[in-house]
């Protein structure tokens, strides 16, 4: 989807930006300068950069990016390698996506008890894998991977799992992982300013060996994780408009995740040979934004990196794919709702066509006043529709995708995407449009280059891509030079018959993979060791790092109009964008209209403007509306830059109190509720998640069930809903403004928001009561390879006194690399990917926490998965050196986080629903730094041992062991119609 344009104010963005007319001076702003630091360190800097970039190249040619940013005291960490699956071999397909899981087993330091013997035992299993990729007996092949497995257990003997992920995680690291792509690697951390030294010592010594430790329980995990690929009709559809794109390259011949037969024949000594290959500092980038001293550092950086030794590094180069000539057209069946992608090929990152393409693709979908926006999404002439572009180093493509109405084709959605693209072509878009999408985008790089994280990921694709950042600052200078005849020529050239159409269809795919479980013997965790190298890195000390807490008196100022009105203010300290809320503390729990009524809304105009209009005069000015409701809330909106503020708020008021109702778009509204919902209830996780989740807690009495038939909507007045929206300014209501001026704000809404002297009282809410749980399993049938379940448990209502306990077992316990679920059923027992437990704390006073655990795995794996999962649940494994690592690691998230920005009023939003008025989790910090693993023990036995489980499972009926099933209550199989309380179709009734 794409990210909301909401920051673009047409008139003022060009005085801002001086684009008009101007973006061969801006250019010429933009120049590379050199630098040398005190200690001699060489750098360069691009100026007028606001993201203050200083790119380091190391004496062994490691790249190293450093941004400031000190809104937090935190820094965004990537480790990048240019190296992807486009570099695996063709009979090793899945390579570098498998190296990058190994890359977290440790080194000949880290995980291990004695390497010397453990080297010897992984040597002779990297030999047998030789030989098991070797034979073609299948029966030999059952025989070589058992002596594989009774040595992995030998092995297993003297490594430790997970030390790495112990140790990043007691730095207070967060969002530790990795993913890899066409092109690159990345190993992703986000850690606390203060713990940069630390990290740094303990990522030089992970990246100075591989050694391929617990190895083959590992490869079953990624084997899961190739299942969920094959469950995902979203990822085939992906896969096969690679494939049809490039027929002959990488791209689209061989898959990031690698082929079943190349996963289940891996060759160690391949895997060795491409982290020697391209693992090595001259093709590798080490990118830090946030908390940082630039100086400081480069100079940490290279004590860590600097003695690394450079190797020659080719990249692969591949025969050019011989131009489109016809369509190539294609399809993938499987469980979810029909869909069509229509993918063009263009020339690659850094190219001409990236910069003309990009604009072409936010010309047809911008999420406001886009071709594809106004044309067919607001007029409702399908589902739902959109576009995307993506570029890597030798070629990119422009995507446009969509899902049918009800009884509409996906050949009729095809004609409707492109009828868009001729438009462009023949210049049928406003004159305005090129000028805002620029400005638009723009605003938004500003917004972007506040976040440390964004903008670490925006060195990454200037690294990845061989691209100068100068280059990457000065795009959308290029951009401003073009003209809309320029757009027309290049639509022209570009949009012919060089695409692929791949036809997503509701069906059996008769291409899964389906494969044995192995039988793998759980191998030795030894939790309660420790390397050498792990009782040293505790010894070394960090700077301290105290929490902040907020007080939100006075952090939320109190403001009253002149009507009465109460206004919450933060001030945005940042930058010239607003936020204006007006909140109603109502919603379809209140009243089960005006959720429909809020969505209705969008597709309403007024005696003055249509619906499209509406559209493209806020898109004009460069502001966001919203209208929205939850269970307990509405709120009407708008944001942008404070100079528009006023014309903002005008015409949203406009349209509140005089859109008219619209028949024949109520009517496709409808329509579009009913197709959504047999949309929805093909999407397995949203079966799982939503609807088994509330099945779970509520049963029959839910806010999810209690919905209006399609019948009784096609009966319905639009105009009650209309007169619903109207009403609202009749209601009590208070305003929150995040921005400058808050004079200015009050001004505002006393000129424009007229409100009645007294104000109504809301409606009574209706209550839905959350069951007790235990011995039921609720079982959906759905075609898939993998089987999830989730354990879902009703516990004590909330009490903010086990915060603290709760937060420290979750790490500890069920989520997180290190923790004892992870540990036990995915390292030990390879029995999922995904596995993890944890207690969650009701949000609202008065309403019941819950304990839940997930596995999602092939289903002849469920039921060992269960029983790994119901002992954990049972009986907690106490590790006394785990236990601290996880203090060490909540205290140190406490410390380092920073609650800032809009975040301070939604946050304390939070906390009153919750009946707490104070920053709660400065008592959480405090009793956690006392707290012991008795008890944390204590806190297990009383609120998760012996907890009375609902089982929520969806899976292949025919592929899941149900008698295994009936062992933990008593299953329930239930129709999805049922689930949701969906009228059921007619041809689904007939059937």
């Amino acid at each position: 989807m794409k990210i909301l344009k909401s920051l673009l104010i047409l008139a003022v963005a060009l005085t801002l930006f001086n684009c008009k007319n101007s973006s061969s001076e801006d250019s010429e702003k933009l120049q590379v300068e050199k630098h040398t630091d005190p200690a001699g360190f060489s750098y360069e800097t691009v100026t007028n950069d606001p993201t203050g970039l200083r790119l380091y190249t190391l004496d062994n040619g490691l790249k190293v990016y450093l941004g400031k940013n000190e809104e937090e005291p935190k820094i965004q960490t990537l480790i990048a390698v240019r190296a992807g699956s486009t570099y695996d071999p063709a009979d090793n397909t899945g390579l570098a996506h498998y190296l990058e899981h190994m890359v977290f087993k440790g080194t000949d330091e880290i995980g291990t008890q004695d390497f010397t013997k453990e080297k010897e035992l992984i040597a002779q299993i990297s030999d047998l894998y030789e030989k098991h990729k070797a034979e073609t007996d299948p029966e030999k092949k059952k025989e070589i991977y058992k002596e594989i497995d009774k040595i992995s257990l030998e092995a297993s003997k003297y490594s430790i799992a997970n030390e790495y992920d112990k140790m990043v995680a007691s730095l207070g690291a967060e969002g530790t992982n990795a993913f890899t792509s066409n092109e690159q690697t990345v190993y992703v951390n986000k850690i606390p300013s203060n713990e940069l030294d630390k990290w740094l010592t303990l990522e030089s010594e992970r990246f100075s060996k591989l050694v391929l430790r617990l190895f083959h329980t590992e490869l079953e995990a990624v084997y899961e994780e190739f299942n969920r690929g094959q469950d995902s009709d979203g990822r085939k559809q992906y896969f096969a408009v690679l494939e049809g794109l490039f027929p002959n390259h990488p791209y689209g011949t061989q898959t990031t995740i690698g082929k079943s037969e190349h996963l289940k024949n891996p060759s160690m000594k391949a895997i060795n040979n491409y982290f020697d290959t391209y693992y090595v500092p001259n093709n590798m980038a080490i990118i830090l934004v946030g908390d940082l001293d630039y100086d400081a550092t480069i100079k940490q950086v290279n004590e860590a990196f600097g003695g690394y030794e450079a190797k020659e590094v080719k990249h692969p180069e591949f025969p050019e794919e011989p131009a489109m000539t016809e369509p190539v057209k294609k399809e993938v069946y499987g469980p979810t709702a029909e869909s069509i992608y229509v993918a063009y090929r263009t020339d690659g990152y850094g190219t001409k066509a990236e910069v003309m393409t990009t604009l072409v693709d936010y010309i047809l979908a911008n999420s406001k006043a886009g071709l594809i926006d106004l044309n067919l999404n607001q007029q409702q002439k399908v589902q739902r529709a959109s576009s995307f572009t993506n570029f890597d180093n030798d070629y990119g493509f422009h995507l446009l995708y969509g899902t049918p109405k009800s009884g509409q084709t996906l050949d009729e959605v095809k004609v409707l995407l492109q009828e868009q693209i001729e438009k462009v072509k023949n210049g049928e878009f406003d004159d305005w449009l090129i000028e805002a999408i620029i400005n638009d985008l723009k605003l938004n790089k500003i917004q972007q280059y506040e976040n440390a994280s964004a903008t670490a990921y925006a060195y990454l694709d200037a690294f990845v891509h061989f691209a100068d950042w100068k280059d990457r600052l000065a795009m959308l200078d290029e951009m401003g030079e073009i003209t809309k005849q320029d757009v027309m020529d290049f639509a022209k050239k570009q949009y012919g018959n060089n695409y692929v159409e791949v036809h997503k269809i509701k069906g059996e795919d008769k291409n899964i993979v389906k494969v044995e479980n192995p039988g793998i013997t759980p191998i030795e965790l030894n939790r309660d060791k420790e390397s050498e190298y792990l009782t040293a890195f505790k010894k070394i000390t960090s700077p301290d790092l105290q929490p902040k807490f907020v007080d939100y008196e006075t952090a939320i100022k109190e403001y009253t109009t002149d009507s009465g009105i109460k206004v919450s203010y933060v001030e945005n300290k940042n930058n010239d964008l607003f936020n204006l809320n007006i909140i109603f503390d109502m919603g379809s729990d209140h009243d089960k209209k005006l959720a429909m009524a809020a969505s209705y809304f969008d597709y309403l105009g007024t005696d003055k403007y249509t619906a499209e209009e509406i559209k493209k005069e806020f898109y004009k000015i460069g502001v966001n509306y919203s209208i929205g409701s939850a269970s307990d809330k509405t709120y009407i909106s708008v944001s942008g830059l404070k100079e528009n503020l006023d014309k903002g708020l005008e015409l949203l008021e406009n349209l509140w109190q005089n859109a008219v109702a619209d028949q024949d778009a109520y009517d496709k509204f409808v329509d579009k509720i009913a197709k959504g919902r047999q949309d929805a209830k093909t999407q397995k996780g949203n079966i799982l998640r939503v609807g088994l989740v509330n099945y779970g807690k509520y049963g029959e009495n839910s806010r999810l069930r209690d919905i209006y038939t399609i019948s009784e909507l096609q009966e319905m007045n639009p105009q009650e809903l209309v007169d619903k929206i109207k009403a609202l300014l009749n209601y009590k209501q208070r305003v929150f403004y995040y921005g400058k001026n808050i004079d200015g704000a009050i001004a505002s809404l006393e000129k424009l928001h007229p409100v009645s002297e007294t104000l109504k009282d809301y409606p009574e809410k209706t209550e839905y009561v959350e069951k007790e749980t235990g011995g039921n399993v609720y079982f959906v049938d759905y075609d898939m390879v993998q089987s999830e379940m989730i354990f879902l448990a009703k516990g004590a209502e909330l009490d903010p006194s086990k915060f603290a306990a709760s937060t420290l077992f979750n790490t500890y316990f069920g989520s997180g690399l290190s923790s004892i679920v992870f540990q036990e059923i995915r390292e030990s027992k390879s029995l999922a990917y995904s596995a993890y437990a944890y207690y969650g704390n009701a949000n609202e006073a008065g309403k019941p926490n819950y304990v839940t655990a997930y596995i999602g795995t092939q289903a002849n794996k469920m039921p060992q998965a269960v029983d790994a999962m119901m002992e954990l649940m049972t009986n907690m494994p106490e590790a006394e050196q785990q236990f601290k690592a996880a203090k060490e690691a909540t205290l140190k998230k406490i410390a380092a986080e920073r609650i800032i920005k809009s975040n301070i009023f939604w946050t304390y939003e939070s906390l009153k629903k919750r009946g707490i008025s104070n920053d709660y989790r400065k008592d959480m910090y405090n009793t956690i730094k006392d707290m012991e693993l008795s008890d944390l023990k204590a806190f297990f036995n009383e609120n998760i041992k012996g907890e009375n489980y609902n089982v929520l499972v969806i899976g292949n009926k025919n592929e899941v062991d149900m008698d295994a099933l009936s062992k933990l209550g008593v299953v329930k199989e239930l129709d999805v119609d049922y689930l949701f309380n969906y009228e059921k179709k007619n041809e689904d009734l007939k059937l």
